[in-house]
């Protein structure tokens, strides 16, 4: 009998947790043996009391303090599985359940069956395009080959799940880790489903948060592409400095121009704030890691030992 436990991130779920768990008991094998392991990430609603309302044998719980956010959550409960088999997928059913028994039939021949989304439709144009083009940056600079539309919805093995736990840093970007730790994947592609209720809790800017922080955990090209740009207006500071020395000794007239210089010397100013808020990025990345404080912290469970 195959060993299966499912971990739900959950952030104000309380409408979609009755109906998911519906689904999943309608679709699984009554000859696996199953657990769901949610985690509550500090939920404003009754998410966390309509999961007990459950009462059922193979759930269990765990309760963050706060809103520690989707990566702490995500870590938290593949921490604290034990079965052979691990999915991780969310509970508003835009992961469809129904997909499962396709992810447990490839799961013998590979170490990962994953699901990715081929289509957009209902999301925002402009939350689809920034998404697109986030991907290309990722491919173009990274190590990393991140799949456009991966879902974090998939199946692992048991050595899967270990060595995603043994990337213990603080500042987590799951969809790189996941890619980052290799092995044989699977990927199940599917049309892109709404939720079942409620509105998401990403924003446009929270998304673009997450975006900075994939790039600054996977890769170090924009201190890179700052070196470069520094060289570069160093390089024209330099001609230009020349060009004004000649034009004075030929023609006078030293000091005319001092709009355009402000203009410049503007320009150069932005340029180095945006190159230092870049080292700050990651200056402030190892900052938090240095300080080693907990991912999460667990208010109330009910897992077993």
């Amino acid at each position: 009998m195959m060993n299966l436990e499912i971990v739900v991130p959950c952030y104000n779920e309380e409408r979609n947790i009755k109906k998911f768990y519906s689904e999943l008991n309608v679709t699984l094998d009554r000859n696996i043996d199953w657990k769901v392991i949610f985690v509550d990430d500090g939920s404003l609603d009754n998410t966390l009391e309509t999961i007990k309302s459950l009462n059922k044998d193979n759930i269990r719980y765990l309760s963050f303090s706060r809103n520690f956010g989707k990566e702490a959550a995500i870590y938290a409960g593949l921490n604290k599985t034990t079965a052979d088999y691990v999915i991780l997928m969310d509970a508003d059913l835009q992961d469809p359940p129904s997909l499962i028994p396709e992810m447990l039939s490839n799961i013998n021949s590979h170490d990962i069956v994953a699901t990715r989304r081929v289509t957009r439709t209902g999301e925002p144009r402009i939350r689809s395009f920034f998404a697109r083009q986030f991907y290309k940056i990722m491919n173009r600079f990274s190590d990393i080959d991140l799949v456009d539309g991966a879902r974090d919805f998939r199946l692992m093995k048991r050595y899967v799940v270990d060595s995603i736990l043994d990337l213990e840093e603080y500042n987590r970007f799951s969809k790189g880790i996941f890619q980052w730790v290799g092995f044989d994947t699977k990927w199940i592609e599917y049309k892109n489903i709404q939720r079942n209720d409620g509105e998401t809790s990403w924003s446009f800017w929270q998304l673009f948060k997450y975006s900075v922080e994939g790039i600054v955990s996977f890769t170090v090209a924009p201190l890179h592409i700052s070196t470069v740009i520094g060289i570069i207006f160093s390089i024209i500071a330099f001609i230009a400095i020349l060009f004004i020395i000649i034009r004075t000794l030929i023609f006078g007239d030293p000091v005319s121009g001092w709009p355009s210089t402000i203009s410049v010397i503007l320009f150069i100013g932005g340029i180095q704030l945006f190159t230092i808020g870049i080292l700050g990025q990651y200056l402030a990345k190892t900052y938090i890691e240095v300080k080693k404080r907990p991912k999460y912290i667990i208010k109330e469970d009910n897992l077993e030992g």
